[in-house]
């Protein structure tokens, strides 16, 4: 059974270019932990993170919580990028994760798919791999959509 949204259709708001996206990152988590959107397609958003000093736990591994804050920026970042940004916003609501296998080094690769985009709740599936492909972390996102002024 297929649980991302079936479409070959632009899904994102307005034209835009990873560098213009990438001076959001400045001065944030995002930026500390080295995070860079690498990709935009028509119906996905993807980036990738060191596993370093910066994303690793005290046993030589990924952090799970560097996982889930890939997971959540990709899913953020491609939510915005869906609504007017003149009317909407979008925040996390919810995220959960299931770590499949660890990194010691190297970096991972996330990728971020619309599963529903409504005009209240957008969830978002994040697969992160290895820097050989193989699966590492699934994620799930819920996000808000918020008009601006209410």
């Amino acid at each position: 059974m297929k649980t991302t949204l079936q479409t070959n259709k632009r899904i994102w708001h307005s034209e835009f270019s990873l560098d213009e996206l990438q001076h959001l990152r400045d001065g944030t988590m995002v930026e500390h932990l080295g995070i860079l959107l690498t990709e935009i397609g028509d119906n996905f958003l993807s980036g990738t993170m060191p596993v370093d000093e910066r994303t690793k736990q005290s046993l030589g591994m990924l952090h799970g919580g560097a996982s889930l804050v890939l997971a959540e920026t990709l899913g953020s970042f491609a939510s915005n990028l869906v609504v007017d940004p003149n009317k909407f916003y979008c925040v996390g609501l919810e995220i959960n994760a299931n770590h499949v296998r660890p990194v010691s080094e190297g970096f991972v690769v996330g990728v971020a798919t619309p599963v529903h985009l409504g005009k209240k709740t957008h969830i978002w599936n994040i697969e992160i791999r290895n820097k050989l492909g193989k699966l590492t972390c699934v994620s799930r996102l819920t996000m808000a959509v918020q008009e601006i002024g209410i």
